[in-house]
């Protein structure tokens, strides 16, 4: 069969990669370091070991360009990885577009998203360091649901706190985490501290990531067997995610094909670090390859943000970070992309989109559900909102080389 006829691109088990690959060996500039929230100084490992394991620490600060995969880790990725890569053969022909445009199906993973790629590691690590319980947050469920499974598999007690609004609109996601044996709770809650105060002040509020986070960590903190695991925004998640861009760089060389533009939705940024960054090396050694972030225009923290120290939290109980902003108390339009309502940006990203190796769009949730829609009905699948943002840039794009009639491909994240 001939590179054109290909619709599935299947990489063989064997071929799982072995190593995550760490961009910030290759950046060109490193992002500036997170600071104690109390006395605003440089973080120390000893600022982080209260909520993360040594073994997480060390990935975060990490300037190698591979770190080993544990054998355990890779054993489970087996379950769905590595995941396909579809071209998407009838949505060109909707589009009579002459682009090539493929897409990386992590929705094959058992809690169809690409979260559970980090949830994994995260719960491995934790359990090495004889952790017994995780907290976390979840916007839209995908990285609750994504934990509560990883805990699970190693025997970890798992608290969820849900943006409340995604509470609300999801709550077939809380029943997936509750059937994994997670605790799952809507934020803010009556649970802690920050959940109350919240409350008090606002008993309306739809929630925020930010909220979430402050909530989970200040339960993690005050029990000795209790970490906090985070889905996106950290260097240490943005690695374990690489694997997904290294998958797609494999298959694209079974096809003999090289994508000029690679798109990922874009909340925290896990999503564009995994399919994305594994590019970077090539854009770096002179290869034409746009990196495209998509976020939604409801929440636009990189196109309209501010290149700033900020909290990653509401409650201040975070280090400082230097990312891309919105301000830790801005709280979003109640969307349905519940999982890109974040204020802020990875650090990672943050900084290689300033330094103009990234690019940056937004988008409009009518025109993300129109794609969506088109994407349905030609291939088939039933994208998430997340991933629909992408599909909308990724459509756009091919209208725009359309009319000046360049054949171009594509390659993003669903």
């Amino acid at each position: 069969m001939s590179r054109e006829e290909l619709t599935k691109i299947i990489l063989p088990e064997e071929k799982i990669p072995k190593f995550w690959y760490n961009v910030q060996a290759d950046m060109p500039n490193l992002p500036a370091p997170g600071l104690n929230p109390k006395t605003k100084k440089p973080l120390t490992p000893n600022d982080l070991t209260p909520i993360f394991p040594m073994s997480l620490i060390e990935q975060e600060v990490s300037t190698e360009r591979f770190i080993e995969i544990p054998e355990k880790v890779r054993e489970i990725y087996k379950q769905w990885r590595p995941s396909p890569l579809f071209r998407a053969h009838r949505l060109e022909k909707a589009l009579d577009t002459p682009c090539r445009i493929y897409y990386k199906y992590e929705g094959v993973s058992p809690v169809g998203s690409h979260k559970l790629n980090s949830a994994v590691p995260q719960a491995y690590f934790n359990k090495e360091a004889g952790i017994k319980r995780l907290t976390t947050e979840t916007g839209a469920g995908q990285w609750g649901t994504a934990l509560s499974l990883a805990c699970k598999m190693f025997d970890l007690a798992c608290t969820v706190y849900m943006v409340r609004i995604s509470f609300k609109q999801k709550p077939y996601r809380r029943v997936f985490m509750e059937t994994y044996g997670a605790e799952c709770l809507p934020s803010p809650s009556d649970r802690t501290e920050i959940g109350r105060k919240v409350l008090l002040e606002h008993p309306d509020t739809p929630g925020t990531l930010g909220i979430a986070i402050s909530e989970a960590i200040e339960d993690a903190v005050q029990r000795d067997d209790t970490n906090y695991a985070l889905g996106s925004v950290l260097n240490h998640v943005s690695l374990h995610q690489s694997i997904i861009g290294q998958e797609v760089k494999l298959q694209m060389e079974m096809v003999d094909d090289y994508p000029d533009v690679v798109i990922g939705c874009c909340g925290g940024g896990s999503n564009l670090a995994g399919i994305a960054f594994p590019f970077l090396p090539d854009k770096l050694q002179g290869k034409n390859v746009r990196l495209v972030a998509v976020e939604p225009a409801a929440c636009p923290s990189l196109t309209k943000g501010t290149f700033a120290y900020d909290y990653c939290d509401v409650a201040g109980l975070t280090p400082l970070l230097k990312m891309y902003t919105l301000g830790s108390h801005f709280t979003p339009a109640g969307i349905h992309a519940g999982g890109l309502r974040y204020h802020g940006v990875s650090t990672l990203v943050s900084q290689l989109y300033h330094d103009g190796l990234l690019e940056a769009k937004a988008v409009k949730q009518k025109g993300v559900f129109e794609a969506a829609i088109l994407f349905a009905q030609t291939e088939g699948i039933i994208p998430a909102p997340e991933s629909s943002h992408a599909i909308r840039t990724a459509i756009d794009e091919a209208f725009r080389r359309q009319r000046r009639r360049k054949k171009q491909k594509y390659c993003l994240q669903s």
